[in-house]
């Protein structure tokens, strides 16, 4: 919940300007909503400049979930680097991982991920819903879901 480098958690492993635009937004929110009240005022602020209000509301309620679920759920705090950060931390980018995995239909995969942030009893539904806020992520930033990779594919 709090940034350290040096905690479990908060080592840098990628930097927000090599992710996708709708992962690095989805990281921001991450960390505006850290911030407490404000930051989780300007989220939905940014939710309502681009979506119809039920559906801005819609995101906004399932992104906040999200997030209370995790820290309430979460065997050791989140950490998550300050907002202005270029850093991405090893917790936000397994965040970013299972919101990306969820969303592109992949729930087995993001339910055991989530166990990385969750206990395994909240882990299922902790992906169902990574998977709404995902969808929601791409769509304001018109990024399409992943295509399934075939058993076996090598990247190299």
């Amino acid at each position: 919940m709090s940034y350290a480098r040096h905690t479990r958690g908060g080592a840098a492993v990628a930097a927000l300007g090599h992710l996708a635009p709708w992962e690095a937004a989805l990281i921001v929110n991450l960390r505006l909503w850290g911030e407490g009240p404000l930051g989780q005022a300007q989220i939905r602020r940014e939710f309502a400049a681009v979506l119809r209000d039920a559906e801005a509301e819609r995101a906004w309620h399932d992104f906040d979930d999200l997030m209370r679920r995790i820290t309430a759920t979460a065997p050791r705090p989140m950490v998550w680097h300050p907002v202005g950060c270029s850093s991405v931390g090893a917790d936000e980018c397994v965040f970013a991982h299972l919101v990306g995995t969820a969303s592109a239909g992949h729930l087995g995969d993001a339910a055991l991920i989530a166990t990385l942030l969750v206990g395994a009893a909240h882990a299922e539904h902790v992906a169902l819903l990574a998977g709404e806020v995902g969808t929601c992520a791409r769509r304001l930033h018109q990024s399409p879901p992943d295509l399934p990779e075939r058993p076996g594919a090598r990247l190299h």
